[in-house]
């Protein structure tokens, strides 16, 4: 979907219908509900800095990832 820094921001095709994004970098993964309030779904291995740092990206572009959400799953 996208980069930001060395986070990647991405959808895994049909896992589940709530929306969410995952993330990806060096230090570890992270998976974010998007509704009805951008919430840590999981973590796994990823510092308390880039969470904080990734959460605060996927607050800042939620509408933009949501838009890519409903593109992604239109299908």
């Amino acid at each position: 979907m996208f980069r930001e820094g060395p986070y990647r921001f991405y959808f895994f095709s049909r896992e589940e219908p709530r929306k969410h994004v995952h993330v990806i970098c060096p230090d570890g993964e992270a998976k974010f509900w998007l509704e009805p309030h951008v919430e840590l779904a999981v973590a796994n291995r990823i510092s308390p800095q880039s969470l904080r740092t990734v959460e605060a990206i996927v607050e800042n572009r939620k509408q933009e990832i949501i838009d890519a959400w409903y593109r992604h799953f239109s299908d």
